[in-house]
């Protein structure tokens, strides 16, 4: 989705100002607080149009910029910043990732750090690989977290990138005040795919001991569903992308199967208690997973079974419902 098209003006005008800021005669460290100020309000969905607009405006700005005439014989540096990360000059990202020092400015350049994980060029993606947890341990969390979340629901697209770059950023969601603040992202979010966020951060045991409150306290429904299963089966699950399969190779024709991978959690929960908890959660999506928990279970529940398929059975939702008097018909079926 486009933003409104004054966010769009608010963005080239703050680029201007910052290239013409380090075009200056001035030799002072040029200011990139206008700049700074705009991005924090993009959200971080359309990021490859925002980094492909910035990168072009700068670029044209600093090329229609006269240049003052101490800088043809200068030998001083060239500056770096924040915004170079992005330079259309893989050398110029090379170099400023591996020197850029302090916090990242915003979740926006954060980001755009993460994002050169799967840069064209192999030596920006091995100073992204070094730099990373050097960013990290000097950032605000919330825009670290910010930046994984739009990673982590995407990186599966991401074709340069390797898995050992996927270790890497598992191995910061692993860091404490980073999974606090993303177990706080997960359950506060009222949109975005936080679902498919758990998912992915399930591959580690990171947030295995925060189910319960995410299954009880998530805003979104589908995350506590999510929480929910994953405690009554015991184990998470994630796509991990998807593999060719032939039907029939005589006529060429098959398919891209889906490649879901699994891993058994490190605490258990008592089903019971689990499943009179999911029964009375306000979504009819997280008493769904209850009812079919309930089918599935039935043998080894005992005699509150019956108690809970009736309640299901006259659930305002009709999928519930249903479920309900199927658990209904085979208990009957069992005693005839």
């Amino acid at each position: 989705m486009r933003l409104p098209q004054d966010m769009e003006g608010k963005v080239i005008s703050a680029v201007r100002e910052f290239a013409a800021s380090t075009s200056s005669g001035r030799r002072v460290i040029a200011d990139m607080s206008a700049l700074v100020d705009v991005t924090s309000q993009i959200p971080l969905s359309n990021l490859d149009y925002w980094e492909r607009l910035i990168r072009s405006e700068f670029s044209s700005a600093l090329e229609s910029t006269p240049q003052p005439k101490w800088k043809l014989w200068s030998n001083r540096p060239t500056l770096l910043t924040w915004i170079d990360i992005i330079s259309w000059d893989g050398y110029r990202r090379e170099k400023t990732l591996r020197t850029l020092t302090g916090a990242a400015p915003n979740s926006f350049f954060f980001a755009l750090a993460v994002r050169r994980l799967n840069d064209w060029v192999p030596q920006v993606r091995e100073a992204a690989r070094e730099k990373l947890p050097e960013l990290v341990d000097v950032s605000d969390p919330s825009h670290i977290v910010d930046a994984l979340c739009i990673t982590l629901s995407h990186w599966n697209s991401w074709g340069r990138m390797e898995e050992s770059d996927k270790r890497l950023l598992l191995q910061i969601v692993s860091k404490g005040f980073v999974a606090k603040a993303l177990k706080e992202k997960i359950v506060s979010a009222t949109s975005g795919p936080m679902t498919s966020i758990l998912a992915q951060v399930g591959r580690t045991a990171v947030l295995d001991t925060h189910l319960d409150e995410i299954a009880k306290d998530a805003i979104q429904p589908a995350v506590r569903a999510k929480a929910y299963r994953s405690k009554f089966e015991g184990k998470l699950t994630w796509f991990e992308g998807r593999k060719w399969e032939w039907t029939d190779i005589c006529y060429c024709e098959g398919r891209l199967r889906p490649i879901i991978s699994e891993r058994n959690l490190t605490v258990t929960s008592p089903f019971l208690e689990t499943l009179r908890s999911a029964s009375i959660d306000p979504s009819p999506m997280v008493r769904r997973v209850a009812a079919e928990m309930l089918i599935r279970e039935l043998d080894t529940i005992g005699k509150e079974s019956s108690a809970l398929a009736n309640q299901f059975a006259c659930d305002a939702s009709p999928s519930v419902a249903e479920r309900g008097q199927f658990a209904l018909k085979r208990m009957k079926e069992r005693r005839t």
